[in-house]
């Protein structure tokens, strides 16, 4: 788990993942793979989370700009 985008890139380029993400039910980003779904558990049904997720290949102020402009574009998101 990382707590930006500088950081999610950090972890996809050690852990050999080509997506970066921002979990904005937790707050947290990270890593993942191509179609990976991200959620919790809550008394044993699997909660879907809302999550921004990019290439692990642009830079951060990309990544930021990019988020910014979705969530401004999506207020209700």
């Amino acid at each position: 788990m990382a707590i930006s985008w500088k950081e999610a890139k950090e972890c996809a380029a050690r852990e050999g993942l080509i997506r970066v993400y921002h979990d904005c039910d937790s707050g947290m980003y990270g890593a993942c793979r191509e179609g990976e779904i991200l959620g919790s558990f809550k008394e044993g049904i699997f909660l879907e989370h809302r999550c921004i997720c990019m290439p692990a290949h642009l830079s951060p102020e990309e990544l930021e700009a990019k988020e910014k402009k979705f969530l401004k574009n999506n207020p209700d998101w």
